[in-house]
């Protein structure tokens, strides 16, 4: 099985931009194992991390797709990168209070936080790398998960390697900046799709 690979795109943060961007990821049939969505620095610019299963060549010809899509910026794979990739989960407990000591002392290793709490469930809060998520589950499974909700990763590349390059036209920092002007401006003449909102 391919690893899963750790895409970042910058699109226009605007109606049916993730539509169209799962849309073709989806027309290509790779399996998206996570998709984050939301806002940067720039109100009018969003950033969206998409986890997927598929081997590199099959990445790169997937991002010089999406690539061409009016409302994208810009668009990096970021698997082989330094990055900082981290997720959100909240899990919903069955926590008698016979076991909750133990299942608190697991919560503590984890540097979790009890969030909510009830007569015989609790729901827990845990950030960090989706390795580290996936453990935390298969801990709890044997005291019994009731519900569970994870926000997929969101990424940064770390120190110099960082700023927005368009993946695979080796375009200078300018010239990216001109394509995504140019991109808002196509973008403006194109009527919204309102099938889908970021």
């Amino acid at each position: 099985m391919n690893p899963s690979r750790l895409v970042s795109v910058m699109v226009e943060n605007k109606p049916g931009v993730l539509n169209r961007v799962a849309s073709m990821i989806r027309r290509r049939g790779f399996n998206i194992d996570s998709l984050s969505v939301g806002p940067t620095e720039d109100a009018t610019v969003s950033r969206m991390t998409i986890a997927v299963h598929v081997g590199r060549q099959a990445a790169e010809q997937a991002t010089k797709q999406l690539a061409k899509l009016i409302d994208v910026i810009t668009i990096d794979d970021i698997t082989e990168l330094r990055s900082v990739s981290h997720e959100l989960m909240l899990i919903r407990m069955h926590a008698p209070p016979e076991q909750r000591s133990e299942i608190l002392d697991v919560v503590a290793v984890f540097l979790g936080r009890i969030v909510d709490i009830a007569a015989s469930s609790m729901i827990i809060e845990i950030t960090g790398t989706t390795q580290k998520i996936d453990n935390f589950v298969e801990l709890m499974r044997p005291y019994g998960i009731k519900e569970l909700a994870r926000s997929g990763a969101v990424a940064l590349v770390r120190g110099d390697q960082a700023g927005a390059r368009l993946s695979g036209l080796g375009l200078d920092e300018a010239t990216a900046e001109s394509a995504r002007a140019g991109a808002g401006a196509a973008g403006a003449s194109v009527t919204a799709d309102t099938t889908g909102d970021i």
